[in-house]
């Protein structure tokens, strides 16, 4: 087995409990969202929302990098970085999720 460096990235598949537009900051499209990783509730600040709705969003898994730390961004304490890929048409975050629905908390590997 080869053990991790201090500077790998934990990726780990949770469901998004709640979304809501997230107005108040200076970027377009944000949204925050509380995520269940199986054992804890995090929170997320994501920039999602010009190519996915609230609604949308929940009940879906998504991947998440949980060994970043903690930002506040508008009084909000982003836990997590919620994964999303450039859009072909525009370039704007689109959600990276699990093909099939795994067990919230697995690992990237």
């Amino acid at each position: 087995m080869v053990d991790k460096s201090p500077f790998d990235v934990d990726i780990r598949v949770g469901t998004v409990k709640e979304a809501e537009a997230f107005p108040e900051t200076d970027k377009s499209g944000m949204c925050k969202l509380w995520i269940d990783l199986g054992n804890e509730e995090v929170q997320s600040c994501a920039q999602l929302l010009h190519h996915h709705e609230p609604e949308e969003i929940e009940g879906m898994q998504v991947l998440t990098a949980t060994n970043l730390g903690s930002v506040r961004i508008a009084g909000f304490k982003s836990e997590v970085l919620t994964l999303g890929v450039p859009g072909k048409k525009d370039s704007k975050p689109v959600l990276v999720t699990p093909e099939e629905e795994v067990t919230d908390g697995g690992e990237l590997y």
